[in-house]
């Protein structure tokens, strides 16, 4: 009660910090009458005036930025704080101007494209600046909006991207704000699939950059495996604007971005065991039941999880052995390692929980996964652990290679690297936590600039789908009839196709919206208000386009939105509704759900199931209530929380890969800057010194004990330097030890150096350093996928998987800094170049450096200088794979052995 009683006296937390913005809005329109009255030339020139007065401060705070590294450790938390303090200075600079700069946008939109931004939108800008969500209803212009920040923001010199959910808007949005930026002197890029590395490194070097998520962070990935400086496109990550947010952190966060490359297994596997399937028996996982005896494998529709049974293990031994896939001393599923466990779960995953038109499409004999979300095709995108090859065997398509992982990071961790983070959207608020915890960023709703009018109707419950859908089409016809604009919502294209195939039948003229037609997604939806047009879609129904209605259209209630199923989101539900009613316009949504309906059988079907037998309600009668629609929405809050537990779960795990990644790019991005490495490579000797030293020589054991002999072959081994044992036969000191070796190191690496001279000396330390991290670091992710993909059965074991993911991941990536110094010292010492001009300019620096090639979403190697055509190659004994035990009998994998 006192609560109710304050917030009408103080208004929500909402109305409060809109209340904040006023002061700023009051500025702004003060401004638009000095602003309006500047001659084009005027206008123009302010950008210039602005600039002038942030970058000198700007180019302060990047000295020191760059000063900073070079400190030590008590020196930089000085420059730290000097560098805060200038920063805050640089932020109240800005925010001062803003009132102007605001205006003088505001001005140049409706001089070059005839669009005036409201006080609303003023808000939208400003929360946007301040590095927040502007939660904008559909239709408020949120394009127009983002206009404000990103002007002001391009002042310091440093470059903003604006972030898509598809190349299509990014080129929109480009071409259609572009004439506001460029009459302020800014320049436009935009990115786009397939585009080359020529042309992206321009768009970067423009003031503002359009572009989706998945090619900014595709991008920040090549960029880390390029071979020289000037290959790299990007130029740092200052501030972005994340249009559809929600979509993108969200919806698409689970993903991660992985460029690959072919792994060394077979394919063929997959084909046998695919045939497996079919022997073996499942159920369904259901609360409070125990595991059937005569199961072979229970389906966790929840989870979209399958486990095998112990009958289901015995039954699949006996099946492979029959087929010849288990024998020798292999005589069960489990002593082949994780290999065919894994093959037989994901064949499984691929037969029962991943659907043919729902899940993927088969299209010209490759399948093409559909994103869930949106319902969008996602070519060039594969399903990883084996699980897209399981697929491609249940189809009886071409099986692509499985590929090893070369490079890669989440959505949350790439977009965490921006100085400043912003989004808009028409629906945040539910998930206004998330983003807070994940992102630091506060979601603030911004009010609309006409009321909202759209009537949001009770859900209509049906027993089965086919009652459901038969109502839908009868309230389309009814609809169609009166002339009134229908869009109708499906999750999947096979609904979509169901439901236009039943109004053909009903004489129905509509249009089919789906993954299958994407490319005509704007043409389609921009014309799904006009007056009798029925437009069904899936859930991506045009995100990004305004549905403007035909001129008799609001006087006969607007466009009506009906959903045929409830989402497993609400704010995808929110988004089908918001077609509707944009802008003040009159419009109504309905949801039309049956017991049969995913999310009911799984989340919340029973009590309903209940209520409508014992009331004897007829199959075709539907209830409509409101406290029906509450059970749903309880439902979906249920699965959100699962969902945001699995997001977080993930970035738990790939924060531990996001630390080693950022040492990683560090010290190779060193390498790129052309600094002299010589130091560093006299580091990593004395390193691999104290290595051998410290097994060899160990200080806790009298000197006569020492292994000189053992540590003189190990030098040996890794320096290719013979070093006499009688010059150590009277050194009875390690430290003094330890001198002799090194002396005798850096001499022998001084004569190499005279020999081929400092410029190739310095290109070799280059491509010692960048060929032994990029292949250590590939070696290592595969390690660390491995390790992610058994270290949940530690929890069986009464131990935390992450605690023991975290610990073993530490270790391994020590290991790792190990042997990449180790093996940057024998590339060094052990490598000799003969001085011809092809092998001197790709060690000094070659006019450019060979391209990867991009095959699908295979990232391959690049050319390979060759001068002469060469024989096949005949291999005299069986190849050992680097991830096989080592033939030595060792115990270790073979490229941690023998085959380093």
């Amino acid at each position: 009660m006192i609560g109710r009683i304050l917030g009408k006296v103080l208004g929500t937390r909402q109305e409060r910090n809109i209340k904040k913005l006023l002061p700023l809005i009051h500025a702004i329109n003060g401004w638009e009458r000095k602003t309006s009255k500047l001659s084009d030339k005027a206008l123009k020139s302010k950008t210039d005036e602005f600039r002038g007065k942030i970058r000198p401060l700007a180019t302060q705070i990047d000295n020191l930025n760059r000063e900073i590294s070079e400190l030590s450790d008590i020196e930089q938390e000085r420059a730290k704080v000097s560098l805060q303090e200038k920063r805050r200075e640089l932020d109240e600079l800005i925010y001062d101007l803003l009132p102007e700069a605001f205006s003088v946008v505001r001005e140049a939109a409706k001089r070059t494209i005839g669009l005036r931004h409201y006080d609303e939108q003023l808000i939208g800008g400003i929360i946007l600046h301040q590095g927040a969500i502007a939660e904008m209803a559909n239709g408020e212009g949120k394009t127009l909006v983002a206009t404000l920040p990103v002007y002001l923001n391009t002042l310091e010199g440093k470059g903003v991207h604006v972030v898509t959910v598809n190349d299509y808007l990014a080129r929109r949005d480009r071409d259609w704000m572009g004439p506001v930026y460029e009459f302020l002197g800014l320049t436009i890029g935009v990115i786009q699939n397939r585009m080359d590395s020529v042309n992206r490194k321009k768009a970067y070097e423009c003031d503002i950059t359009y572009g989706t998520n998945n090619e900014f962070g595709f991008d920040y990935l090549r960029d880390n495996m390029v071979l020289r400086v000037e290959d790299q496109v990007q130029r740092g990550h200052h501030y972005a604007i994340v249009d559809e947010v929600d979509s993108i952190l969200i919806d698409e966060a689970r993903t991660p971005l992985i460029i690959s490359g072919p792994a060394e297994e077979s394919t063929e596997l997959y084909y046998k065991i695919d045939k497996l399937v079919p022997f073996l028996k499942g159920r369904e996982k259901k609360e409070g039941k125990e595991e059937d005896e005569d199961t072979d494998y229970e389906i966790d529709r929840k989870d979209q999880t399958v486990a095998l049974t112990e009958k289901g293990v015995k039954k699949a031994e006996e099946l492979l052995k029959a087929r010849g896939l288990l024998r020798g001393d292999n005589l069960n599923l489990y002593q082949d390692g994780i290999k065919l466990p894994h093959h037989v779960h994901q064949a499984v995953r691929a037969h029962k929980l991943f659907e043919k038109n729902k899940d993927y499409l088969v299209k010209d004999g490759e399948v093409i996964i559909i994103d869930e979300f949106t319902g969008r095709l996602m070519p060039g995108r594969r399903w990883s652990d084996g699980l897209h090859q399981a697929v491609e065997a249940k189809e009886g398509v071409m099986i692509r290679n499985e590929n090893q992982t070369l490079a890669t990071i989440t959505l949350q961790n790439y977009f965490r690297m921006y100085n400043k983070l912003a989004g808009m959207t028409g629906t945040a608020a539910t998930e206004a936590d998330e983003f807070l915890k994940i992102y630091n960023l506060a979601v603030v709703t911004i009010p609309t600039h006409e009321p909202t009018v759209r009537e949001n109707l009770s859900d209509r419950i049906y027993q089965t789908e086919k009652a459901k859908f038969e109502a839908v089409i009868k309230e389309v016809e009814e609809l169609h009839k009166k002339g009134r604009p229908v869009l109708v919502g499906t999750r999947s294209v096979e609904r979509s196709e169901a439901l236009s195939h039943s109004l053909k039948e009903e004489g129905v003229p509509h249009t089919v919206l789906n993954a299958k037609y994407h490319e005509k997604e704007a043409q389609i939806v921009a014309q799904a208000g006009q007056e009798r047009a029925v437009t069904i879609a899936t859930n991506m129904a045009g995100r990004g386009t305004d549905i403007k209605l035909g001129e008799r259209v609001e006087d006969l209630g607007g466009l009506f939105v009906i959903g045929t199923e409830r989402h497993e989101s609400r704010r995808i539900d929110n988004q089908l509704r918001g077609r509707s009613g944009r802008q003040g316009a009159p419009g109504a949504s309905q949801f039309y759900v049956s017991l049969e309906d995913e999310l009911m059988r799984l989340f919340g079907s029973g009590r309903i199931a209940g209520v409508m037998q014992r009331l004897k309600i007829p199959e075709d009668q539907p209830i409509e209530h409101p406290w029906v629609t509450k059970a749903l929405e309880r439902a979906q809050e249920q699965v959100e929380r699962r969902n945001f537990d699995i997001r977080k779960h993930l970035l738990e795990y790939d924060d531990v890969m996001n630390k080693q990644r950022e040492v990683i790019y560090r010290e190779r991005a060193k390498v790129l800057q052309g600094k002299n490495l010589k130091e560093d490579i006299l580091g990593m000797t004395e390193d691999v010194v104290d290595a051998l030293l410290s097994i060899y020589a160990d200080e806790k054991i009298r000197p006569e004990e020492w292994d000189i002999k053992g540590l003189l072959a190990k030098v040996k081994y890794h320096f290719s330097i013979q070093i006499p044992s009688s010059s150590l036969r009277e050194v009875y000191d390690r430290e003094n030890l330890k001198q002799k070796i090194l002396e005798e190191l850096k001499k022998a690496y001084q004569q190499k150096e005279e020999r081929l001279g400092e410029e190739l000396t310095r290109g070799l330390e280059r491509m010692a350093l960048l060929h032994t991290i990029d292949s250590g670091w590939k070696d290592h992710l595969y390690s660390m996928d491995t390790l992610k993909e058994g270290i949940g059965l530690r929890g069986y074991g009464q131990h935390d998987p992450l605690i023991e993911y975290k610990r073993e991941a530490y270790s391994m990536f020590e290991d790792l800094i190990q042997r990449i110094k180790e093996g940057v010292i024998q590339f060094i010492f052990k490598v000799e170049i003969s001085r011809e001009p092809i092998l001197e300019r790709i060690l000094v620096g070659s006019p450019k450096t060979p391209q990867p090639v991009l095959i699908g979403n295979d990232r391959v190697g690049g050319e390979i200088y060759s001068p002469q055509p060469r024989s096949p190659y005949q291999r005299k004994v069986t190849k050992v794979g680097r991830n096989q035990p080592c033939p030595c009998g060792s115990g270790k994998k073979y490229k941690y052995c023998c085959g380093r």
